[in-house]
């Protein structure tokens, strides 16, 4: 379906260049009525794209895939115009899709198979059990700005794979990639069961009263709104939102491998991951050691805008509201005492802030407590291990940690005392890439998970049971009409049987007995 042919809106919004300020392009805001239709295409075409079986649509998904290999320039082109980034991390959005239809189209026949169980009992002896996985006809995904081809991506290909037609509705800020992989289904000439819509926040309020699931990704307070939205509907919503991840780096870690990687884990894209590293707890010991080789690493990180040639490390932040968040963060640690030891501004022309590192900073800074979304690394001494993990629980947000420690074993007992939803000992980002295991969040951090091996799939299916008989079926069950005394009596010492644990109990008689209610009144 072409995505012009759905959109008779009038009012458009202008897509930025946050690094030059240059308009790269227009979309038209959707309307409610626009939105509807879409989705009533959608939901015309999955039946068909469900009948497909998984073979069907994994050769779709593999057919797209190729796609975003031979059309990588131009879809990192895309991303570098509208979010600023370096292109060194635009491809990675390409790569990340492909790998996840890799991933998940060579098993989902295996993921979403009939599962077969036991009867547990006499009741169920003679019954056949299946339980089977059917797709939501339509589901919806709102994406934010930060990874603005990659999220889509990674949440379309698992529920097309599933049965489901796909409505993807991007961030006003950063909406041409989206386009862009609906324009990709388009042109490899898969089923039309792949849509974008293109609006401000009614755009996706209309989206979600009229799928039938909502993942979302984005910030807490919208998140919290559309997992309303959803209870009132009694539709499923998987929502991931705000982190305020902390790295605890313990005197016995690689203090170089430590020192680069939260460098990385802070800065990579701006900062402006849901899991970025926003706050680092050093044991004392080996505080200065670690701050020294933290600034070298940060100082070298070149900022600007990307020529091409791999010219800068860290490019732009999506949006001028965003600078000014990160400014206010930094601003409020230093009149509360913090040092800055490099970076603290912001710089123009275009939406940059420098890399930042704070130090003497504790929880009485909105730069502990806040989500900062930005580029900026502070960091606390602590006496020890224990003093670190209470602090890192001490956080209103759960998405995830990192741990950096030379002791394996220490490392995973330490992961398992954080309130996160995932833990990366010596490493940052990698649970991203494990599509194997679940990325999800604690506290007000989310609700449900993306990835996670089979559960990635079946997330966008009802389960349904079926119950066949096994053998020839008499005209009536013991269950059935007509209830009488006999009967009643054959039927209660067969359950017993079934339910007692213990001879005694099974072979105990139970006589027909009345009611009776007492002059006080109890029975």
């Amino acid at each position: 379906m072409s995505f012009e042919q759905l959109s008779p809106a009038t009012e458009t919004v202008d897509v930025h260049n946050p690094a030059t300020g240059a308009v790269v392009g227009s979309v038209p805001v959707q309307t409610a009525d626009s939105v509807a239709t879409v989705v009533r295409e959608l939901r015309a075409h999955q039946p068909a794209w469900e009948a497909l079986g998984v073979r069907g649509r994994a050769t779709w998904l593999r057919k797209l895939r190729n796609w975003l290999l031979d059309n990588e320039s131009q879809l990192v082109e895309q991303l570098h115009a509208e979010t600023g980034k370096p292109r060194a991390e635009a491809v990675l959005e390409v790569m990340v899709i492909c790998d996840a239809i890799n991933y998940y189209a060579d098993r989902a026949r295996q993921f979403l198979a009939e599962e077969k169980a036991r009867p547990h009992g006499l009741l169920t002896a003679s019954k056949k059990l299946t339980k089977v996985y059917r797709p939501y006809p339509v589901v919806g995904v709102i994406t934010p700005w930060n990874f603005p081809l990659m999220i889509p991506g990674v949440d379309a290909v698992p529920a097309l794979l599933a049965g489901a037609a796909v409505v993807i509705k991007p961030s006003e800020a950063t909406p041409l990639s989206g386009l862009g992989l609906a324009r990709g289904w388009q042109e490899i000439g898969a089923p039309p069961v792949l849509a974008c819509v293109t609006g401000l926040g009614a755009t996706g309020v209309a989206l979600v009263d009229t799928v039938d699931l909502v993942q979302f990704t984005g910030s807490t307070r919208t998140g919290r709104a559309i997992a309303a939205r959803a209870g009132e509907r009694l539709i499923p919503c998987s929502v991931e939102l705000g982190g305020k991840d902390a790295a605890i780096v313990l005197a016995d870690a690689d203090l170089a491998r430590a020192a680069n990687g939260i460098a990385w884990g802070g800065l990579v894209n701006s900062g402006q991951a849901c899991i970025s590293v926003e706050r680092v707890y050093v044991e004392a010991p080996v505080y200065d050691q670690f701050i020294a080789l933290l600034t070298e690493r940060v100082v070298a990180v070149r900022q600007g805008l990307d020529d091409g040639s791999y010219s800068a490390d860290v490019g732009a932040m999506a949006t001028e509201q965003q600078v000014e968040i990160v400014r206010r963060h930094v601003d409020d640690a230093v009149a509360r005492g913090a040092r800055i030891v490099t970076g603290g501004n912001a710089v123009g022309p275009g939406a940059f802030f420098e890399p930042t590192i704070l130090v003497d900073v504790d929880h009485s800074m909105a730069c502990m407590r806040e989500e900062t979304f930005g580029p900026t690394i502070p960091v606390m001494k602590v006496a020890d291990a224990e003093e670190a993990i209470r602090l890192a629980n001490d956080c209103e947000y759960g998405l995830s940690a990192t741990v950096w420690t030379k002791d394996r074993d220490r490392g995973q007992a330490i992961a398992r005392r954080l309130e996160v939803g995932s833990v990366n000992i010596n490493d940052a980002y990698a649970n991203l890439f494990c599509f194997a295991l679940p990325h999800g969040g604690w506290k007000n951090s989310g609700l449900g998970a993306r990835l996670g091996g089979a559960q990635g799939l079946r997330k966008y299916c009802r389960q349904q049971a079926i119950t066949a008989p096994r053998v020839p079926t008499p005209k009536n069950e013991v269950l059935w009409y007509p209830y009488s005394p006999r009967r009643g009596r054959t039927v209660a010492r067969i359950l017993r049987l079934l339910a007692a644990r213990g001879l005694q109990r099974r072979l105990r008689r139970t006589e027909p007995h009345t009611l009776s209610i007492s002059e006080s009144g109890q029975t």
